[in-house]
């Protein structure tokens, strides 16, 4: 079976979440620290795609909270078209992610989750709430 893969797309950092198999539940799966290099990502999310059988990306999409386009939108935008360009049989959503980070904090916080390892996780656990929005959609 085929699963769903999670990106939330960062310049440095990009967070990565999966579904199960059945595409009910998704976990965080890494984050890809690739210092402006978007080819490390692209190489990583290749074994990954090979490794679990990926059939869907779905991205999320930075906008501004009055929902036009910011400069992070238009960088992921751009990742999306070297995406596009890769990996041209898998299906790519784009998923509205404003607070997905906001949210992500507030759940470090509530687990006491201390400031050097938030930074090492917040992109991975962004990355699980825009699976989730686009499980729950469907």
């Amino acid at each position: 079976m085929s699963r769903k893969l999670g990106i939330d797309y960062g310049v440095s950092r990009t967070g990565i979440a999966i579904t199960d198999e059945l595409g009910i539940t998704a976990q965080g799966l890494e984050t890809i620290n690739s210092n402006g290099n978007d080819k490390i990502i692209l190489r990583r999310l290749a074994e990954i795609v090979e490794q679990y059988n990926i059939d869907t990306f779905v991205i999320g999409n930075p906008l501004n909270m009055d929902g036009t386009q910011s400069q992070r939108s238009l960088e992921t935008e751009a990742f999306i078209h070297k995406l596009k360009s890769r990996f041209n049989k898998i299906q790519i959503v784009k998923i509205d992610e404003r607070l997905t980070t906001v949210e992500a904090h507030k759940t470090m916080n509530l687990l006491n989750i201390n400031n050097k390892k938030k930074k090492q996780i917040v992109d991975t656990i962004s990355a699980v709430y825009i699976l989730e929005s686009y499980i729950n959609k469907k």
